[in-house]
């Protein structure tokens, strides 16, 4: 049986939606607005909840709740990257390998304490602990998955926070190399532009993820502070030991290569259900150029991994270089092109760096 307020309000709002969709429909007739008052008519006529919807072209199977909506204005269509991604192909991304660069010098001894450091840090601050849930998998699997599985929202909460501070190091060293080459009048050789356009695919990260999960009072104020002390430290340090410093950035994008890597295998084994039928949010696709029909979120992973392991083999190849006479590598014209060389995509790639004599 319908109450009788209900029934008393079925005929205003249906009154209403008829009034809104012949305004929309006469609107169609005014030559000044052209079409925008269809396209207001069809986003009233989605059946999705209020708040919520679709953020792939493709069809999607999961929705998305949308975190900071993007702002429509009266002129501008859409906002372009500042730096266009480069492609890659899916034969590139899944080559992509976990790797590491032996220390070798007391300077690198140095960076590779330093990011163990922080990746137990970070471990306990997200209950990541895949140690231990690795031995104890051996004995007692069920034991194991009850005490260290990973979640897709713990897994969140980890990318946020990694790809929060993921964008620091390119910038303060961008910033630096920027103000050196004018205060001491000459060129950098090409290394700033590498450099922001690091920090800003990093940055590209935390939106995509940020799309998916609104991080909450305690997570922004573990980023406000992280970001606090890690800007400074870096500043100082890039005055210091810039090769430390890259060589620092090299070890943290081998862990990040290995965390991502994680991921997608604990997709592909069935431990996170939710992921399986995720699509990627629209920002991801526009930025990666991402095709119909690859836009999962194991998709997303991959492009994000691979994107970790060009900054890896970046920073490494930095760390290897003379850092105030050495022109940027990634960013050089070749006198033999068809000799393999460093470049901004994955058409040739080195895990742990092109040695200065192979480059320079």
């Amino acid at each position: 049986m319908i109450p009788t307020s209900a029934a008393t309000r079925a005929p205003a709002a249906s009154k209403r939606a008829s009034a809104q969709i012949l305004k929309s429909l006469n609107a169609l007739t005014n030559p000044s607005i052209g079409l925008r008052p269809s396209f207001i008519l069809i986003q009233q006529l989605q059946p999705h909840p209020v708040g919520r919807r679709t953020f792939s072209t493709s069809p999607t199977k999961t929705a998305i709740k949308e975190f900071f909506p993007q702002k429509e204005t009266e002129s501008i269509r859409k906002t372009e990257p500042a730096w266009p991604h480069p492609a890659y192909t899916y034969d590139q991304m899944n080559a992509v390998t976990v790797a590491h660069r032996e220390a070798r010098t007391t300077s690198d001894k140095f960076a590779l304490r330093a990011v163990k450091v922080l990746r137990w840090g970070l471990d306990l601050a997200t209950g990541y602990k895949h140690e231990k849930a690795t031995a104890l998998n051996v004995h007692d699997p069920a034991a194991a998955n009850k005490k260290y599985a990973m979640t897709e929202e713990k897994y969140m909460i980890r990318n946020v926070f990694l790809e929060s501070v993921a964008g620091v190091p390119g910038m303060v060293a961008g910033m630096l190399r920027h103000l050196h080459s004018m205060r001491r009048m000459k060129r950098d050789n090409g290394w700033i532009e590498t450099l922001l356009e690091e920090s800003y695919n990093e940055r590209m990260h935390l939106l995509t993820f940020m799309k998916m999960s609104e991080p909450g009072l305690f997570m922004r104020t573990m980023v406000l502070g992280a970001q606090g002390v890690w800007f400074n430290a870096l500043f100082f340090a890039y005055l210091i030991s810039p090769r430390t410093v890259h060589r620092f950035v090299g070890y943290l994008e081998e862990e990040a290569v290995i965390t991502y890597t994680r991921q997608i295998k604990d997709i592909d084994a069935g431990r996170l259900p939710k992921w399986e039928e995720l699509e990627a949010p629209q920002i991801a696709i526009d930025y990666w150029k991402m095709p119909e029909g690859n836009r999962s979120m194991r998709d997303l992973l991959l492009y994000i991994r691979a994107d970790e392991s060009k900054h890896r083999e970046v920073n490494h190849t930095f760390g290897n270089l003379d850092q105030k006479e050495d022109p940027n590598p990634y960013n050089s014209e070749y006198k033999d092109p068809k000799k393999p060389h460093p470049t901004k995509d994955l058409t040739h790639t080195n895990e742990i760096g092109w040695d200065r004599k192979d480059v320079i």
